[in-house]
């Protein structure tokens, strides 16, 4: 059975991560993989044409456009290895479970996040402790 969005929520957390599961999100991983890639290419692309023959009001309002797509694809480009990640983690059998306590992520977050490592008690608990550190 071919699972949705939709099939995948209303499925019994007793079928959590069964096959069909990760079938969908090895594809949905795959798919997020290709786009990203693509938009990476055509971005990076785009900035390498963009005209430098401008005035220097233009000029400054340009240099900090392309500093931002920079960061942006900066960002995104780090997007790829958590991608591969997850891909390793569904052929090892470790995908959607948290990799410090184990317990189920949960599909809800993993349809927003399918990269996630941690289910969400984790995730806050750490930045949480983040805070307190950057905060003293």
């Amino acid at each position: 059975m071919k699972y949705t969005e939709a099939k995948l929520k209303k499925a019994a957390s007793s079928r959590y991560m069964n096959q069909d599961q990760l079938d969908f999100f090895r594809e949905k991983l795959i798919d997020m993989k290709i786009e990203l890639r693509k938009h990476l290419e055509n971005e990076r692309s785009e900035l390498s044409q963009q005209s430098k023959e401008c005035d220097d009001l233009d000029r400054a309002q340009i240099e900090e456009e392309i500093h931002l797509r920079l960061r942006i694809l900066d960002r995104e480009s780090k997007l790829l290895p958590k991608i591969d990640e997850a891909l390793i983690r569904i052929d090892d059998g470790s995908y959607g479970y948290c990799s410090n306590t184990g317990e189920a992520i949960g599909i809800e977050r993993l349809l927003v996040r399918p990269t996630a490592l941690f289910c969400a008690e984790e995730k806050s608990r750490q930045e949480r402790i983040e805070k307190a550190y950057k905060d003293s």
